[in-house]
């Protein structure tokens, strides 16, 4: 059975490859598009870590959770960068780094 798919326009405020910034209709903010072999990347490093961890092995565990949160940074740093270059508030409020 055809899973059924529908057309609409998006607004795109960045098509920057594996950036992609835009805006769906009928929500208030823009969101960013990540590309499947990217989501996979960044599920493969979560659970690579998760199983460093339940081995005990930190250093491991350290160094997939440092590039998960590099590549989840730089995703976020381009979305904050996106939105106010086009004058629209962040759909956030950001708390100090830890």
């Amino acid at each position: 059975m055809p899973v059924s798919m529908n057309k609409e326009l998006v607004e795109i405020y960045s098509d920057a490859t594996n950036y992609a910034v835009m805006r769906h209709p009928g929500r208030r903010f823009p969101g960013i598009l990540i590309q499947g072999d990217t989501l996979y990347s960044i599920v493969y490093n979560a659970e690579s870590a998760k199983a460093a961890l339940g081995r005990g092995d930190l250093k491991k565990a350290t160094e997939e959770i440092d590039e998960l949160v590099e590549g989840l940074r730089a995703r976020l740093d381009h979305y904050k960068k996106v939105l106010l270059d086009h004058g629209l508030p962040l759909p956030f409020v950001e708390t100090p780094r830890l």
